[in-house]
């Protein structure tokens, strides 16, 4: 694993430090790598959101490394694939997604780009908005009612058991 700084050389790009490839109508046949990662994060307006696989495991974006030239250091650019269903309605872009399962596939070139820079199918990332609010979805049963002890009367068996009131 090395480091290397997510964007390429603006000198040859008008200043412009480009930090995405698209997929589309390429091949990369040298130079990938992975980006390990277990969130991504979307920026629409001024407001931020964290997505992550649905099942909570890490995953990898697939990306191409570029050379240090002059004193520009050693750099990488994501590659991207179209927006699943989940991330569209945010953006129309996003990293290529690497299962573990597919790491050496796509270092090794032993599939071919199509197969592997693909759009996830509905229902693989799950969204959350950054800085929101907490929406309580149930109710809080220790929070709406709480314990109260009180004697039964004489004549019960069991004295002070909880009950619980509003």
């Amino acid at each position: 694993m090395v480091e290397a700084v997510w964007g390429s050389n603006p000198r040859f790009s008008d200043g412009v430090a480009y930090r995405f490839v698209r997929s589309e109508g390429k091949t990369f046949p040298s130079h990938r790598c992975l980006i390990p990662a277990s969130e991504f994060h979307m920026t629409v307006g001024s407001r931020k959101y964290r997505v992550t696989l649905d099942g909570g495991n890490f995953f990898y974006l697939a990306a191409i490394w570029e050379p240090a030239l002059g004193d520009w250091p050693l750099c990488y650019r994501i590659v991207t694939v179209a927006a699943n269903p989940e991330v569209a309605h945010y953006q129309d872009r996003h990293g290529a997604i690497i299962h573990r399962r597919e790491v050496k596939q796509w270092l090794d070139r032993t599939v071919a780009e199509a197969d592997l820079l693909v759009t996830p199918p509905a229902r693989t990332f799950v969204i959350e908005e950054l800085g929101a609010q907490a929406v309580q979805t149930a109710l809080n049963f220790q929070r709406l009612y709480r314990p109260v002890r009180r004697p039964f009367p004489a004549s019960k068996s069991v004295q002070n058991s909880p009950r619980f009131e509003p």
